[in-house]
């Protein structure tokens, strides 16, 4: 009968175990598919000291018991090179499908894990408390809470690959960012019916900005994404039958440039309706458009209906700035400031007002183009105290 073998305090070792003359611990052990691995340790049990000038480390009959159960519940030991990054880089590479938008928010993900530490983490070291210090993180360095769920949106999902394949037993991003993160993101509000309306009033009116009196007056009566307005050309828009169809949005995309896309969403595509106010608008603008020798031509489009002075197509970032500069000239000029506005505001200020009309959801969600409609139900919950007295006298009256 062969002697057990032991190490230098005379203990038996296990079967795939033994000891370097130097005296680290080895572990041996074949993988599910068949591929052999070595695990190492200075201790073979948590009560052995660490030799004198080495760094403490898990025992090695700890990290047997963790092998052994990551065998039994037949999770791929082959993963210990794959970081964070080449994990999402990896799930990335599958969304083929992606809209324009999503793959835009891949980019500034992967972009994010190419410079910070995160991304060489291996992903099976990576726990549920370390996904949530480098969201924390993400926070107190200056991301709102809506740009951290927009990174958590990509690495749930990517680490989630990972379990499918088991590659891990858990995924580390299966939290709500809402039980430790501070909700910092601003509420947005609709401009009242008077602010609105001093507003458009004092845009009609002033030497400088009337020529913009037209856009403004569309966005906040159509609900209009403003890609989707900069998006407009003639074949969109129907003066005889009153609607504008909505089927791409015009972007700018850092180091791309302007490029057209599919709508933001696939409740995007509708047919919207004109009022007779919003049709004359456009009627104005059909005439006052900047006459060019040459149409702007973007990814096949032409004949956008909003061009600038030097005859090229409009994008967000163009209105954002000219809002900013009407908005401050507004405050300086009168006693009453106005809130932030924004094109979106204008947009969110028309769902608002529909809410307030009685239209219904279903029919809001569709003219405002939500994907979900938990989105447009949402301003039906946050209608101002003078609005549900104002439904509760109607009632009365009914009554």
């Amino acid at each position: 009968m062969s002697e057990k073998r032991r190490d230098k305090k005379k203990r038996i070792l296990r079967n795939g175990e033994s000891q370097r003359q130097d005296g680290r611990y080895v572990y041996k052990y074949t993988d599910n598919n068949g591929k052999a691995h070595f695990v190492y340790s200075w201790k073979l049990e948590k009560t052995d000291k660490i030799p004198q000038g080495k760094r403490d480390c898990v025992p090695l009959r700890e990290l047997e018991k963790k092998i052994q159960k990551d065998l039994m519940d037949g999770i791929n030991l082959d993963n210990k090179k794959t970081t964070v990054l080449q994990l999402v880089e990896k799930y990335v590479r599958q969304k083929n499908g992606a809209s324009l938008n999503t793959k835009n928010k891949y980019r500034t993900v992967l972009n994010r894990l190419k410079k910070d530490p995160f991304g060489q983490f291996l992903i099976n070291k990576v726990k549920m408390s370390d996904a949530k210090d480098w969201c924390s993180k993400l926070q107190n360095g200056g991301c709102t809470i809506g740009t951290v769920g927009n990174y958590r949106k990509v690495l749930r999902p990517a680490f989630q690959m990972a379990v499918d394949d088991d590659l891990l037993r858990k995924n580390p991003f299966s939290f709500q960012l809402g039980d430790f993160l501070e909700h910092d993101s601003k509420e947005r509000k609709a401009l009242k019916r008077e602010q609105e309306a001093a507003f458009l009033d004092f845009i009609k009116n002033d030497t400088v900005y009337s020529k913009y009196y037209d856009f403004i007056y569309i966005l906040f009566n159509t609900g209009l994404r403003i890609s989707e307005m900069c998006g407009l050309t003639f074949d969109d828009v129907d003066i005889i039958n009153r609607t504008i169809s909505v089927n791409h949005q015009l972007l700018y995309v850092s180091k791309i440039g302007l490029l057209v896309s599919e709508p933001k969403t696939d409740k995007g595509t509708r047919i919207l309706p004109m009022s007779e106010s919003v049709c004359e608008c456009f009627k104005r603008v059909f005439k006052n458009r900047p006459r060019v020798s040459v149409e702007p031509v973007i990814d096949g489009k032409s004949g956008f209906i909003f061009l600038n002075k030097r005859g090229r197509a409009t994008y967000n970032v163009y209105w954002v700035s000219r809002f900013k500069s009407m908005c401050k000239k507004y405050n300086r000029t009168h006693d009453v400031e106005l809130p932030n506005i924004t094109p979106h505001i204008c947009r969110h200020t028309y769902c608002t007002r529909m809410a307030q009309n009685g239209v219904k959801p279903k029919v809001l969600q569709y003219l405002m183009g939500h994907s979900d409609i938990t989105i447009t139900l949402r301003v039906y919950t946050h209608l101002e105290s003078e609005d549900i007295l104002e439904e509760v006298e109607k009632l009365k009256e009914i009554i």
